[in-house]
């Protein structure tokens, strides 16, 4: 796992600007603590930091294919191959030779052999970029769930390119301007394919390869997921569903480094624990998290019905793992390095910042004893886990069902109730959400024959899929990154995925519970009561200390004059809350989630130098 960056330049000589990729490459520490190089001919820097994890001792990048004293290629990569043994195999049967043991070079050689095609050959998690000097072209490519990021800004005759934004913001031709449609689309949490919040920056698009050449820009669609009758029986379904996961979790075992598994307790997490367990000849072991005094303050809310850890614990000792618990304070949540560090992981404010923090407090410890950790992401979207696959008023909403959701209590976007109403209507969240939303429906993959129920359950997992979706694996491979972890997600294997994605909701839905095939699938492994156990999200504190302590970092903000985020505020509703006097109300997404934003807005314009054109 690693970072990349890179310049291309069809008119400069970039080994004259070598030190601009370095300082783009600086900004991707976190994610490759264990190396750095940058290469340079006239048209193009590559640059890379390297997590080791397979290979350790070779595997070097940027990785160059020679002949006869000439470069025909040169490749840096983010990700994990899963089939790179296979591949190889057939690439040394096709004349290739090795000299290396990872899965890098083979990624390198099968550029050589099948060109852009090659990414149709590769099983796994990957964003990489291929310089092919003899025609002079450059390769983007994106694996097909998008869990590995990859992104671009064109500079006149040239492109460059990164694993995060902060790589591109540190390129002197590339500034960090937020229009805005760049804003509307950060405060109404969908993910609108190619975009990336910042005007200059794009991103290349799950399951597809951009190239680049001197005189045009090419974008290719290698993979999407594709509808099809699904002719299995109940029983067969779920037996597939069994094989096509285990296989996933079976062959995202392999590892040079400690690897774990992250435990909730929760009916996804327990599943690729328990295929985890089976497939490994070692002693699984697991990871979970928790806040400190829980055990006997847990509330019950409208997301939570019961606290996660004795879950976790009982899973953990019914698979005989090796588990520990992580426990979290609620200073720990509100301490400003925390904050800027999950806010410096992502480049940009979430709507749900304590869930990030936590996240990253739990990865960071975990990353104290493993290099490498399995979760259970994306199962809810795959298998319908979540409340807006079951609300009619969610579903006929003519919006995506997690904004509608939002909109129900903040009519002009979420985690915007501070916030100045003349520039909420300028961005007009609930518009370009719908406006997205259009598009996103016509994108659908219909097929033939459905009735309008079923056509209607296809449409709503398609559109977590591809708008949805996209935001979790985005937080994730951050804030893994931010500390060095390498985080691995079976579900995201495509074969699953299209099968998945295919079931009759019906089917899905057999039981009268949420994801009925994937309870099914693993009846015989785990306990009773992480079975039977309704859908939890990531665990949130409850402490009321909490809103005690975001009392004190706004009032901070509301007694700083030079604050960037005052303009923005809207004068009445801010100085209300500030003349209150009293703690942040810290559940639910109400006044909680409006000073969050509040914060996190101050705190990015400040360390971004975000230029806002709005």
């Amino acid at each position: 796992m690693c970072g990349i960056a890179g310049w291309v330049d069809f008119q400069r000589d970039l080994r004259e600007q070598v030190s601009t990729v370095r300082t783009m490459v600086a900004t991707l520490a976190n994610r490759g603590p264990d190396d750095e190089d940058v290469w340079a001919d006239e048209r193009a820097a590559l640059g890379f930091r390297r997590l080791a994890v397979i290979d350790l001792a070779g595997s070097r990048q940027p990785a160059r294919a020679e002949e006869d004293g000439r470069t025909l290629a040169v490749l840096v990569y983010n990700g994990e191959v899963y089939n790179f043994r296979q591949l190889r195999a057939e690439l040394a049967s096709r004349g290739h030779r090795f000299r290396t043991a990872g899965d890098t070079e083979v990624v390198l050689r099968s550029y050589l052999e099948w060109g852009p095609a090659c990414v149709d050959r590769l099983d796994g998690m990957f964003a990489f970029a291929v310089w092919d000097p003899r025609a002079e072209q450059l390769m983007l490519a994106r694996d097909r769930l998008g869990i590995k990021p990859l992104f671009y800004s064109r500079l006149g005759e040239g492109i460059a390119f990164a694993s995060e934004p902060k790589a591109l913001l540190a390129h002197p031709l590339i500034d960090a301007v937020v229009d805005t449609e760049g804003l509307a689309e950060l405060l109404t949490y969908i993910s609108a394919p190619g975009k990336a919040v910042y005007r200059d920056i794009a991103e290349v698009e799950p399951g597809q390869v951009v190239l680049v050449r001197r005189d045009a820009m090419e974008k290719r669609r290698y993979w999407s997921v594709t509808s099809r009758e699904h002719t299995d029986d109940f029983e067969t379904t779920v037996e597939t569903v069994r094989h096509l996961l285990s296989e996933s979790v079976a062959a995202e075992l392999v590892s040079d480094v400690p690897l774990c598994t992250l435990l909730s307790g929760g009916l996804d997490s327990s599943a690729i624990a328990a295929f985890a367990g089976m497939a490994s000849p070692e002693k699984a072991r697991t990871f979970s998290v928790e806040f400190e005094g829980q055990e006997t303050t847990f509330r019950r809310d409208h997301w939570h019905q019961d606290n996660d850890a004795p879950f976790a614990l009982e899973v953990a000792g019914h698979l005989g793992t090796d588990h520990e618990p992580v426990r979290l304070r609620t200073a720990d949540m509100v301490d400003p390095i925390v904050a800027l560090a999950t806010l410096h992981a992502q480049d940009l404010p979430t709507p749900i910042p304590d869930m990030d923090r936590s996240l990253y407090l739990l990865l960071r410890s975990v990353r104290e004893r493993s290099t490498v950790a399995l979760m259970g992401e994306i199962a809810d979207e795959l298998f319908g886990g979540y409340q807006s696959f079951r609300d009619p008023s969610l579903l006929s909403s003519g919006n995506f069902p997690w904004v509608a959701m939002g909109l129900r209590k903040s009519p002009l976007g979420r985690s915007t109730g501070l916030l100045d109403t003349s520039l909420l209507t300028r961005v007009d969240v609930p518009g370009f959400s719908r406006d997205h939303y259009a598009t996103a429906v016509a994108a659908t993959p219909w097929l033939d024959g459905e009735d309008e129920q079923a056509r209607l359950m296809r449409q709503t997992g398609h559109l977590h899929l591809t708008h949805w979706l996209p935001l979790l694996l985005a937080r994730d491979d951050r804030l893994g990154m931010a500390v060095g972890l390498e985080l691995r997600v079976p579900y995201c294997d495509h074969r699953l995925v299209d099968y998945v994605f295919n079931i009759p909701w019906q089917m899905k839905n057999a039981d009268g519970m949420e994801k009925s095939v994937l309870r099914a699938a693993v009846a015989d492994l785990l306990p009773p009561s992480v079975l039977k156990r309704k859908k939890s999200p990531f665990p949130v504190t409850q402490d009321p200390g909490y809103g005690q302590l975001l009392r004190e970092q706004f009032d901070a903000v509301m007694t700083d004059p030079s604050s960037p985020v005052r303009p923005l505020l809207n004068e009445q509703a801010s100085t209300e809350l500030f003349r209150a006097r009293r703690p942040v109300e810290s559940t639910g997404w109400g006044e909680r989630r409006d000073v969050e934003m509040v914060l996190q807005l101050d705190s990015w314009l400040r360390q971004y130098q975000v230029r806002l054109e709005v």
